[in-house]
């Protein structure tokens, strides 16, 4: 029986985190939403002007017998600039901030040892301002959201954005790639 953990996290667009996540072996689901603002039931119109507070998060399901949390922010800090205040390329706004929501003391921990190494380390030239944050209600973003690069791999976004995500996650972390039946 799985030992089932979740993690919410923010690193920009949810697309983006959704679509590596959705690769990684114990990853047992992955859902795209919103966390953290003030709005009860915010719609993505809502969360896109940036004044309800919700940050664009992914909840990470996963079976913390097959990849750890420690893997799990491995990837988190691979794949997004942490360094980077509201914002993630092109993508500007509170809404597209960096920040983890723990759902556990032993999360937050954890969190915190991380981004002291990786400051410490000087992994990146300006240091990590992702935020730490307990989790709160989590609201699932609208269907068509769900899967989107999964659905939509051509579109103009996901191949310049998202793919060379999901390739950087592919070539950086192959050990940890789920495997196809």
């Amino acid at each position: 029986m799985p030992t089932q953990e979740i993690v919410t996290l923010g690193g920009g667009c949810f697309w983006c985190l959704e679509a590596v996540y959705d690769e990684m072996e114990g990853v047992l689901s992955v859902e795209s939403g919103y966390m953290g603002g003030s709005l009860p039931d915010p719609t993505y119109q809502a969360v896109c002007t940036g004044g309800t507070g919700h940050v664009e998060v992914v909840q990470v399901t996963f079976d913390s017998e097959i990849t750890t949390f420690r893997e799990i922010l491995e990837v988190f800090f691979a794949i997004h600039d942490p360094t980077s205040l509201d914002r993630q390329g092109n993508d500007t706004g509170t809404q597209y901030r960096s920040v983890i929501f723990f759902h556990s003391e032993a999360q937050k921990s954890e969190a915190e040892k991380m981004i002291a190494e990786l400051n410490a380390e000087g992994v990146w030239r300006d240091p990590i301002v992702t935020e730490l944050r307990p989790a709160g209600t989590f609201y699932i973003a609208e269907d068509y959201h769900q899967e989107y690069f999964a659905h939509n791999p051509r579109q103009p976004y996901c191949s310049f954005v998202v793919a060379p995500k999901v390739r950087k996650f592919r070539e950086h972390f192959a050990a940890k790639l789920r495997r196809r039946a």
